[in-house]
């Protein structure tokens, strides 16, 4: 794989191409994890159209589109909270995984940490998501905690908390969520 391009993401088109990337991966994906009604839930509550344009008109959430020779390969979005970087979003399509395109992203980021004096970056992920923890984990992420999470309808995200040390090391801190 070549470098992928990260473009932010800031136009109704992009929000159109982030929402059928989060639609394609999370029905393949997150199948094995979580229940099909439970991802239907959250696609519209966390990732569909309208969610992903407010999320980025309000300042919550930063949006990368990340591309190779213009062909979409994921996403991700993350927000600067409480001195660090949160990433809340990382996603790669099925097609793609594996080819580097989730470790030039993260170096990305540690850039972006680098540029505005951030010392960590820290991410939730399913704590039954081996997969991604062990990318995580290779990557220099340690698990900090455990976190249950109501986001409504009934549903909970069971999930670890995930930091890497950028500047310096990780010490007993504790993320204020």
């Amino acid at each position: 794989m070549t470098m992928p391009e990260f473009t932010l993401a800031d136009s109704s088109e992009h929000v159109s191409l982030l929402t059928a990337m989060a639609n394609e991966i999370w029905q393949e994906y997150y199948t094995s994890l979580i229940s099909a009604q439970q991802i239907s839930y959250m696609l519209d509550k966390f990732q569909s159209q309208e969610a992903i344009t407010s999320q980025i008109r309000r300042g919550e959430l930063v949006y990368y589109l990340m591309t190779e020779q213009q062909a979409p390969l994921g996403y991700f979005a993350f927000a600067e909270k409480d001195g660090a970087l949160f990433l809340s979003k990382l996603y790669v399509l099925k097609r793609h995984r594996g080819k580097g395109a989730a470790s030039k992203a993260i170096s990305f980021l540690e850039q972006i940490c680098s540029t505005r004096g951030l010392k960590t970056i820290w991410l939730t992920v399913n704590r039954y998501n081996a997969a991604s923890i062990a990318v995580y984990e290779k990557k220099g992420f340690v698990k900090i905690r455990e976190q249950v999470g109501d986001i409504g309808n009934g549903y909970v995200m069971d999930d670890f908390i995930m930091e890497k040390a950028i500047i310096g090391d990780i010490t007993n801190r504790t993320i204020g969520l």
